[in-house]
């Protein structure tokens, strides 16, 4: 019997999907600037005129414009904009929810592991990290720093994805490069570090985050990008573009990212394991995932929860029933493709 995940996958997300995307990441990154967050904020302008036409009008005409017609007829209007918005976000993105997992493409299972399947491979992580970290370019303060800045890895990330393609063809394709965002210190406070639009086909990425996560967080948005939409799956993927990227600063921010989820991960099922394997990281591994820490909680506060609360019902409701908890089955991907791979 032919499921709808297969279909979706082999009609929608490899073709449909394809054909669309492609052609407007591309028309969008000949503009130097996120057409995404040129549209977001002309909208808000629109809408804050809108609003304000209508008290205007419903002041000084209280009896046309507050009306029970009149105020069906706006709502009306305003449920019908929604319901065209819906049918067109699945149409250019949505439906890749519903496609078929990463994991059938790489040929990997899923399966229940155990403590030591996670220690394993958080002892991998530890020492590829480490091994990465002893070349990084680091500031006075001994942390992670981008020798080229955070230009060059945006213009750099696709490297990545050009030899990972050669495994995984799906993957292949041209898109517009990543997207800087502007308003990137108020983006901090929502806790974001970046956005997929689909409308404009850009990945957009908050050029506040810490050096460390930069390239993992640019690979992450051009998994969305290729049609990935699963946060999990879009983590794993960043993981894998990463490694593969020729740049060992990719290549550490990769495994960083990869370290980061199963450390935790083991932290919430042992917490003296996770401590002792801790003790294995370098001194500068260590500094940066402080540093990070730090940054982060400088922007902590009702933004950033009301953020997270919108973008867990958003999840939840494009099919990841864990909803902003999916980031972290990223981890059953990567104990499946070590076993596969070690």
């Amino acid at each position: 019997m032919i499921s709808l995940p297969f279909v979706i996958e082999s009609l929608y997300s490899t073709k449909i999907y394809k054909c669309i995307n492609s052609p407007l990441s591309l028309l969008t990154g000949l503009f130097p600037f996120s057409v995404a967050e040129a549209l977001v904020f002309i909208l808000l302008l629109l809408s804050l005129y809108k609003l304000f036409v209508f008290i205007k009008n419903a002041y000084l005409s209280p009896k046309k414009y507050l009306n029970r017609r009149h105020l069906f007829k706006t709502t009306k209007r305003f449920l019908l904009i929604i319901i065209i918005f819906f049918i067109i976000f699945e149409i250019i993105w949505g439906l890749n929810y519903y496609r078929l997992p990463f994991s059938h493409i790489i040929k990997v299972e899923i399966t229940k592991y155990s403590k030591s399947d996670l220690e394993e491979l958080c002892m991998f992580l530890i020492e590829e990290t480490n091994k990465y970290r002893e070349n990084i370019n680091e500031n006075k303060d001994g942390v992670m720093t981008l020798t080229k800045g955070k230009r060059w890895v945006l213009s750099s990330a696709y490297l990545g994805y050009n030899t990972l393609s050669n495994s995984y063809n799906i993957l292949s394709g041209k898109y517009g490069k990543p997207k800087p965002v502007l308003l990137s210190n108020l983006m901090c406070y929502t806790g974001i570090v970046g956005i997929y639009f689909p409308f404009t086909g850009e990945a957009n990425v908050n050029m506040k985050t810490p050096d460390p996560s930069f390239p993992n967080t640019v690979a992450h948005e051009m998994a969305h990008q290729r049609g990935y939409a699963r946060e999990d799956e879009a983590n794993f993927i960043s993981y894998l573009a990463c490694i593969e990227n020729p740049n060992i600063e990719f290549k550490y921010s990769g495994s960083l990212l990869a370290l980061t989820y199963s450390i935790n991960a083991l932290y919430k099922e042992d917490k003296e394991s996770a401590d002792s394997l801790k003790t294995h990281f370098s001194e500068g591994l260590a500094k940066d995932l402080i540093y990070i820490g730090s940054f982060w909680e400088k922007y902590e506060g009702p933004v950033e929860r009301i953020t997270n609360d919108i973008n867990d019902t958003y999840l939840k409701a494009n099919s990841q029933k864990d909803g902003v908890k999916s980031y972290g089955r990223m981890v059953d991907l990567l104990i499946a493709y070590y076993k596969k791979n070690k």
